[in-house]
């Protein structure tokens, strides 16, 4: 069948699903390349390191090109895909979840070395990290024995090419969405970067890779709310226009101030939250970047960027009501 035909036949499926209300998800691929993001590829050369499938692969990556795969969706452990060939094939995809064991040690592996879910999402990984995640046998990748598949063709093929067409449509998924290769293994990357972190030292600058929460936001569509720490900046004065004052009103003043006592300047708890008093408070507790982090719900870099931050930080009303349980906390165990 044409190149032409088929794609013309598999969005005029596309078009009758839709105009019965399903939800469909087409694999849409410009030119000929199927991937081009870390975790994409990382899928796909993992797929094609096995003999097991290289017989069926070449027609698989003809089929995901054409257009042919008129649906794929993703759920944790399942991939269910519609193909469109000389009819309309039904695909179902069983992954295995990752064995803990094998999670256990990845995340130990990787303990401290990734910054941000940002970070590990854009594949923005050191080489060890990298090398840990997209081992071969003991990576995030699923081996050939733990997926299971079945179509609706007549191909006797345990993987027949509306199969492998598929296969390469979850490579192409995952660059827009690499978070559904955790939810394919059932686990939780925010595990990953829970570990412990080092703070910076005084030296250290911000970089081109220091990695931003409203990216985070604007990227994967996460609505995070901790509010970016930035200088709260003075407000302007207002011109004022002096007029002398009256000899009784003088008076008056002067003697309120001769009757007041000096007072005690309020403590640094209560006069605004600055990035000095922040770690100082963390610090007291004892708690690293990470833990305090999880305190405050937001992520270790807000935290990181709080206290390398000049003056009082104008921070969101549930950051601050958090840092106040905190103090409160401190005080009650001095």
């Amino acid at each position: 069948m044409p190149v032409a035909e088929r794609r013309a036949k598999a969005n005029k499926h596309i078009r009758k699903l839709e105009k019965q209300g399903k939800t469909v998800e087409p694999i849409q691929i410009e030119g000929r390349t199927i991937c081009r993001s870390f975790w994409g590829k990382g899928w796909k050369d993992h797929l094609e390191s096995f003999s097991d499938f290289a017989n069926r692969l070449p027609r698989g990556r003809t089929y995901v090109r054409n257009g042919s795969v008129c649906h794929l969706g993703v759920t944790p452990g399942n991939i269910e895909a519609i193909v469109s060939g000389s009819s309309l094939y039904h695909i179902g995809i069983t992954i295995q979840p990752l064995p803990e064991p094998q999670w256990q040690a990845i995340k130990k592996a990787c303990s401290g070395q990734i910054g941000s879910m940002l970070e590990l999402l854009q594949g923005k990984l050191s080489d060890h990290v990298m090398t840990v995640v997209t081992d071969m046998d003991d990576g995030l990748f699923p081996q050939p024995g733990e997926i299971r598949f079945s179509c609706s063709c007549p191909d006797w093929a345990v993987m027949c090419k509306h199969v492998a067409a598929v296969l390469y449509g979850v490579a192409n998924r995952l660059d827009d969405q690499p978070a559904l290769l955790f939810v394919l293994r059932g686990v939780d990357p925010q595990e990953l970067i829970a570990g412990e972190f080092a703070l910076p030292t005084a030296g250290e600058t911000a970089g081109d890779d220091v990695l931003d929460d409203g990216e985070l936001s604007g990227i994967f569509g996460i609505d995070l709310e901790d509010g970016d720490a930035q200088p709260e900046a003075p407000p302007e004065p207002k011109p004022k226009t002096k007029k002398a004052p009256s000899p009784r009103k003088s008076a008056a003043k002067a003697k309120k101030r001769q009757s007041q006592k000096p007072g005690k300047a309020p403590p640094a708890e209560t006069a605004g939250f600055t990035g000095e008093n922040i770690k100082a408070l963390r610090t007291e507790l004892g708690l690293s970047g990470a833990k305090f982090a999880q305190q405050l719900k937001v992520s270790v870099n807000s935290v990181y960027r709080w206290e390398k931050t000049p003056g009082p930080l104008k921070l969101h009303s549930r950051i601050r009501k958090a840092l106040e349980r905190l103090q409160r906390s401190a005080q009650q165990s001095r």
